[in-house]
């Protein structure tokens, strides 16, 4: 990557945080908040990775706040 797509490999960082990452914490600490998902599974590559993105900002929204 470093050779083919140097400016897309200087966005990654050795502690990327995966959405598996968020949803396993989830289902440990607040399995509530995992019921909230639902996916497709087309197992298409550009569906997984909407579904993805969609995936990580509802855990960033129902997830990762803090209460006021």
């Amino acid at each position: 990557m470093v050779r083919y797509m140097p400016r897309l490999e200087a966005y990654f960082h050795y502690r990327n945080l995966d959405v598996s990452t968020l949803k396993e914490l989830a289902r440990r600490w607040n399995p509530a908040i995992v019921k909230g998902i639902s996916k497709k599974g087309a197992h298409q590559a550009l569906d997984d990775i909407k579904e993805s993105i969609e995936e990580m900002a509802y855990y960033r929204e129902h997830f990762l706040t803090i209460p006021s």
